[in-house]
This record gives structure tokens, C-alpha cells and sequence, in this order.
């Protein structure tokens, strides 16, 4: 798949409904042929090595969690270009997500809207996939709550979480941003967030003990958490020793949308509309954070100006979906040399 067939394969993609388009890209890319994907594309992208939670990245364009829920396409990915992959949100058992329709695109605003609240077979498949897979890159991997466990108890499912991806991952994501998920957001704020917080640091450094292996974790942030609430964010990702923030998930605003078809749907506004927000909110968690810990930004990054204005902004990654959806793998390479 070139980068000059992309806009066809598109054309033909975007006549199918959202999640079916997104399911067959999967499959092509599942059953493609890796050596030729890495001729065409990895051996082509340039080399920007960084060095971020003492990994070591082979360039700092990576794929944000969401695209590969259940870890079915890992080398497909890297041989992309990817200088990461980042799989799920898993959650600790197989859910089905939200009734369909949950997916909806907004060509005119390169944006979409999800409610697919964690659709994925559960920790155990995605072990499995990875296992198979046999991937020496950078592996991120994305946990989440199950719908059905109270918010009470969410700690107990990304424990479960964390110990089941732990012995797989380069590093492992904990969200607790997706806004699909009902009352996901409130462990963002206060005692909720440190209850977490602790809990999983507690749990990283006995697996980290038990497995000889230290693997970082990284916090998923909402666009959404107001100005004043960003230093207590900050404040607490310091006093935990979080290895990372990624910054941001999806929005609930619709600014940049209002009025196109299906922009009244619930769910998560993606794409070039959260381009302004998300680099404010790089911006600010740069300044507070003052490099005590890194940045992965994600969020409206459609061209390689936007990967260039983030890592201008703080940050030490980018991760693409949305873009990745609109202008195909040639985003990876202009966002690779955008950021040389």
C-alpha cells in the first residue's frame, strides 16, 4: 500500500459505515505481507532516535491506543513506520462496548465521533496476540475498567490489568480518560486519582521485583480537565513517580463541528478540531511538569506541522489515529521528518 494508494483505498473505505471500514482495514493489515510493508515503508523512514522512559525509540511517531483494541495487527504497524505501537484499551474481561451505531466520521472537519466504550476480548486474547506476535519494538499497552465493575472497585481492574499485560509490554498505559466509559473521568480528580495512583505504583514495583523488569506507566489524560485542575493533575502524577502523561483522549466539546451531520451524536470528538486544545494543554503540563516526566501527545495531529507545534509545545512523542484514518501512512513519514 504505497502512500499514493491511500486516497483510493479510502474512497472505497469511507462507503462503508465507520467501525466496518475500521474492521477491514484490520484484516488487510493483519493478513499483510510484513517484508514488503517494511520495504515500502519503515526502511524509508528516517531515523530519529529518542530516549524516553528509559526506552529507546526508533523515532517518536507512534500509533495511539484505540486503533488496535486486541494487539491483531502489531507488526503490521511497526513496518508502517511507527516508531511505536501502542494496543487496546484492554479491559480484564472480553465486553462487547456500546450498541452500534458508535462510530461517526466528520469529513468536512477530518474529525470523528466514538461511543465504542471499550469494545475488546479481554486481557487474556490480547496476551495471547502479543505472544504470537513476537514484536521487539516499543509495545505500549492500554488498560481500562470493565463497564459493569462500579467505580468503586475500578483500582481492582487495572490491577488486574497491570499484572496481566506487565511480563509483554515496553510500557503499559492506564486510562481513565475515554469518556465512554460512565464515571470513568471522576478517578482523574482527587482522592480518586490518588487511591490509584498509589495503588498501581505499589503494584509496579512488586512486579517489577518479580519480573527483574522495570516497565513504565503512563497516564491518559482527558482534553477536557479545566485550566485550574491541570496543576493538581501534575502535582500528582510528581508526588506518584509516574513515568509518563499522555496528553489528551478524546473531547465532549463539539467547538469546530457545530451544525455538520452527526455532530449532536454522544461519544468522543477526535481529529483536527482538538488540534488547538490538545496542544494547550501539552503546553501547560510542560510548564508545570518542568521535565520531571514526559509528555506522549495525542490529539489533532493531521499534518507533520502538528506533530512539529507539539514537540515545540513539551512534548517527547506523538501518536496518531485520526490522522492515521484521514491521510493514511504518509502522515507517519511527513510527521517523522516534520520532527527531525
Amino acid at each position: 500500500m504505497p502512500p499514493f494508494c491511500y486516497p483510493p483505498l479510502r474512497a472505497l473505505l469511507f462507503q462503508l459505515d465507520p467501525e466496518t471500514a475500521h474492521d477491514r482495514m484490520l484484516q488487510l493489515l493483519r493478513f499483510a505481507p510484513v517484508p514488503p510493508l517494511s520495504a515500502l515503508f519503515s526502511s524509508r523512514a528516517p531515523a530519529v532516535p529518542r530516549r524516553v522512559m528509559g526506552l529507546d525509540f526508533p523515532n517518536p511517531v507512534g500509533l495511539a491506543a484505540g486503533l488496535d483494541k486486541n494487539g491483531e495487527c502489531i507488526p503490521a504497524w511497526a513496518a508502517l513506520g511507527f516508531g511505536f505501537v501502542e494496543i487496546g484499551t484492554v479491559t480484564p474481561r472480553p465486553q462487547p462496548g456500546n450498541p452500534k451505531p458508535r462510530m461517526f466520521r466528520l469529513p468536512q472537519a477530518e474529525a470523528l465521533i466514538n461511543r465504542m466504550g471499550f469494545n475488546n476480548k479481554g486481557v487474556d486474547y490480547l496476551v495471547d496476540r502479543v505472544r504470537q506476535a513476537g514484536f521487539k519494538g516499543v509495545l505500549g499497552i492500554n488498560i481500562g475498567k470493565n463497564a459493569d465493575t462500579p467505580v468503586e472497585r475500578a483500582i481492582d481492574d487495572y490491577l488486574t490489568g497491570l499484572r496481566g499485560v506487565y511480563p509483554w509490554a515496553s510500557y503499559i498505559t492506564v486510562n481513565i480518560s475515554s469518556p465512554n466509559t460512565s464515571g470513568l473521568r471522576d478517578l482523574q480528580y482527587g482522592a480518586a486519582l490518588d487511591g490509584l495512583l498509589a495503588a498501581l505504583k505499589a503494584e509496579q514495583q512488586r512486579l517489577t521485583d518479580s519480573y527483574g523488569r522495570y516497565v513504565p506507566l503512563a497516564l491518559k489524560i482527558a482534553p477536557d480537565i479545566a485550566d485550574p485542575d491541570l496543576p493538581m493533575m501534575a502535582q500528582a502524577l510528581r508526588r506518584h513517580r509516574i513515568d509518563a502523561v499522555i496528553a489528551t483522549n478524546t473531547t465532549f466539546s463539539r467547538a469546530g463541528v457545530e451544525g455538520l451531520p452527526h455532530a449532536g451524536e454522544t461519544g468522543g470528538l477526535s481529529g483536527a478540531p482538538l488540534r488547538d486544545r490538545a496542544t494547550a494543554v501539552v503546553r501547560q503540563l510542560a510548564e508545570l511538569l518542568a521535565g520531571e516526566l514526559p509528555i506522549i501527545a495525542s490529539g489533532g495531529i493531521m499534518r507533520g506541522s502538528d506533530a512539529a507545534s507539539r514537540i515545540a509545545a513539551g512534548a517527547s512523542l506523538v501518536q496518531l489515529y485520526t490522522g492515521f484514518i484521514y491521510r493514511g501512512p504518509k502522515l507517519i513519514q511527513e510527521a517523522i521528518r516534520a520532527v527531525r
